[in-house]
């Protein structure tokens, strides 16, 4: 399995764990992009779509937090970024 299929399964499968365990709140670090080096741009990306599909069909969590890093980072402009990508595509789409 490649890096982001490796990420993309890490969040929906926390995100169904959640909902099972009766969670309602969740936050998410920037998963990978620490010592396993994945690029926070690929990961913001893979992170924001995934929970987007998963909110579309299970609307269980009220909230689902994102962290990005620290303010002003450079991976805290790509998470930015993903957002906007994503909200795009949603429009699209509908």
């Amino acid at each position: 399995m490649r890096p982001p299929e490796l990420l993309a399964n890490c969040y929906r499968n926390s995100l169904r764990l959640a909902v099972e365990h009766g969670v309602q709140t969740i936050a998410f670090p920037a998963i990978g992009t620490g010592v396993y080096g994945y690029p926070p741009e690929k990961a913001a990306r893979v992170a924001v779509r995934e929970v987007a599909r998963f909110l579309q069909e299970d609307r269980t969590l009220r909230e689902v937090i994102l962290v990005a890093g620290k303010p002003g980072a450079d991976d805290a402009e790509a998470w930015r970024d993903a957002l906007r990508f994503e909200m795009q595509e949603q429009e699209a789409a509908a």
